[in-house]
């Protein structure tokens, strides 16, 4: 029992057996109902969320007998200085957003072969390519025949020296193609860094690609499926990038392939969970050594503390997820949200007539010892209808420091910002949908991601372009929080390596501190406004005196803590006042 705890501790949780009050979805009184349709003229509804810039989609990375092509939606977004890199089916859009409000085109790389994610590393991109009609040579005519030496199914790797001349250095082949990617880096190994392949698609012929077994069965240990694929890529010689390891992440001791869920429905009012035999997206959170995966029909916990190795050390199960998608961990550790893509993104999923808890966000803590547990859900709050494809999708953390705050993409259903500090309360402070793409019919659309990149909000709309947002103050998010967040700088964000935020020393993130304690009220407001008034009179004084109010406002923070409502608050206070004295 020890040992099996160790690999694994899979948590099934029965429709009503959470404590979490059912999420009441709005159908009414919210101004995103009823919003009037189209592609360029939509009408738009948002609270706390101000739309500030926008690009269009080029016209060659589009169809123009319909707007919502497969073959050339837009997809994923990766970030580098000043720059915004979109993927999508039909290749690369590279946006210079130095002036957030006014993103211009840089370069564009048409590279068809798949949703193309991209990340990012020094003067190297990834792109992810998954769909039989890819080829080696980027070409947009296809492949026809069933096995050919033209087609590419992998990862490429571009030298992006020159970001108006992308140059292809390697074309790694898998045997599934790269539905996405993540990349992964080693302190320990300066020299490399590994690409986590996850493949979704058919497993492609022996005949085309060595080694490659289309074979379904739990006795194949040879099966191309059920496992990940591990690129080695050496930054002195990208060229010689290959797979080093292929790991049997759902393997067990009971079953060399799949120790995980076999497929199937759990039971009466239960979803239909597809096999465990894909991840389809693997976050790696280097600061605790661990990756988590969205692995179609579970969540795990990887141990990635030997990147070429990742191992199993904890698994979950939810039978209101149909798909396990994509997953974010909060900036201590101590929880997980993971996304079900019911309907793979292409289906209306939050009509009033579905469940809160189907495509939804499930939201699990994690302990020490990565036990995890289900403890709330998180659903657009918001009726969509039969004409727009909605569900959870790909997001980030906001590093508002003290709150867990993410913005998400819902497709159609927009963006959606919330805070679920309280797992079992999850609260939506800021939105921004658009109108259907049709109103007579359902026609793919709306924000694959949504992503905070210093300071802003970055959306992929899937057939309009790139959105840029700003926050704004609420009586659920303080100037001072935004302020806060706005302090964390990344030079390269690339979402499924996700980065641990620590905040400098500033007034602005000890204020943001005392707002939440004001709005929660976590300590008495005589005392808060006591606070407010030294910090505001410490801010004026220089040197030695600064440090003095300082350190003596720190001393009373930590009386304060040991009567206050929330005193982990306080505390957290105390100890941004006490870098302030430093």
């Amino acid at each position: 029992m020890t040992l099996l705890k160790t690999l694994t501790m899979i948590v099934l949780v029965a429709g009503g057996a959470l404590a979490q009050e059912t999420q009441v979805i709005a159908t009414s009184n919210d101004p995103r109902i009823g919003l009037r349709s189209g592609l360029s003229d939509a009408a738009t509804a948002s609270r706390n969320l101000q739309l500030i810039g926008h690009a269009d989609r080029l016209p060659n990375f589009a169809d123009p007998k319909d707007p919502g092509s497969f073959g050339f939606l837009n997809g994923d977004l990766g970030f580098s200085g000043n720059y915004v890199f979109q993927g999508g089916f039909n290749g690369l859009q590279v946006w210079d957003v130095s002036n957030p409000a006014h993103p211009t085109l840089r370069t564009s790389l048409v590279c068809p072969g798949g949703q193309g994610d991209v990340s990012l590393y020094k003067n190297l991109l990834f792109m992810s390519v998954e769909e039989t009609r890819g080829r080696l040579d980027c070409g947009g005519q296809g492949v026809t025949d069933t096995v050919s030496t033209e087609r590419f199914r992998g990862v490429r790797i571009f030298d992006i020296s020159d970001i108006d001349h992308p140059k292809q250095l390697a074309a790694v082949q898998t045997c599934r193609g790269s539905h996405t990617h993540t990349l992964v880096l080693d302190p320990k190994d300066p020299a490399n860094v590994y690409i986590y392949v996850s493949g979704t698609g058919p497993v492609r012929s022996g005949s085309e690609l060595a080694g490659c077994n289309r074979d379904a069965s739990l006795n194949d240990t040879t099966t191309s499926l059920f496992r990940i694929d591990v690129i080695k890529v050496p930054l002195a010689a990208p060229q010689n990038a290959r797979i080093v390891n292929s790991p049997r992440i759902f393997a067990d001791s009971a079953n060399a392939v799949l120790g995980l869920w076999k497929g199937g429905p759990h039971g009466p009012g239960t979803q239909t969970t597809a096999q465990t035999n894909m991840c389809h997206d693997i976050t790696v959170y280097s600061a605790l050594n661990l990756a988590a995966g969205a692995c179609s029909g579970n969540g795990i916990l990887l141990d990635i503390s030997d990147p070429a190795n990742p191992k199993r050390i904890a698994a979950v199960m939810d039978p209101n997820f149909a798909y396990w998608h994509s997953a974010t961990f909060t900036n201590d550790g101590t929880k997980v949200l993971v996304t079900d893509e019911w309907g793979g993104g292409m289906a209306p999923r939050c009509r009033a007539t579905d469940s809160p808890r189907w495509g939804a966000d499930a939201i699990f803590t994690r302990t020490a010892n990565n036990d995890l547990t289900l403890a709330g859900y998180y659903k657009l709050p918001v009726a969509q209808t039969e004409q727009e494809n909605c569900v959870a999708h790909n997001g980030s953390l906001i590093p508002v420091p003290g709150r867990d705050i993410m913005a998400q993409a819902w497709y159609q259903g927009g963006v959606s910002v919330f805070d679920f500090t309280d797992a079992a309360h999850p609260k939506e402070i800021a939105f921004f949908d658009r109108g259907p793409m049709d109103s007579t019919k359902l026609m793919l659309g709306g924000d694959w991601a949504a992503y905070w990149y210093n300071g802003h909000l970055y959306a992929s709309e899937i057939d309009r372009g790139l959105d840029v947002f700003d926050l704004k103050p609420s009586d659920q998010l303080s100037q001072n929080e935004i302020d806060a967040a706005k302090l964390i700088h990344y030079d390269v964000f690339n979402p499924q390596n996700q980065p641990k935020f620590v905040w400098p020393a500033s007034f602005v993130v000890a204020r943001a501190y005392l707002d939440q304690l004001v709005r929660d009220k976590g300590i008495a407001s005589t005392r808060s406004t006591a606070i407010a008034r030294d910090l505001d009179r410490a801010e004026k004084l220089k040197g030695t005196s600064r440090r003095n109010a300082l350190t003596k406002l720190a001393s009373s923070l930590d009386r304060d803590a040991k009567t206050a409502t929330d005193a982990a608050k306080v505390e957290a206070l105390a100890s941004a006042v006490r870098d302030l004295a430093k």
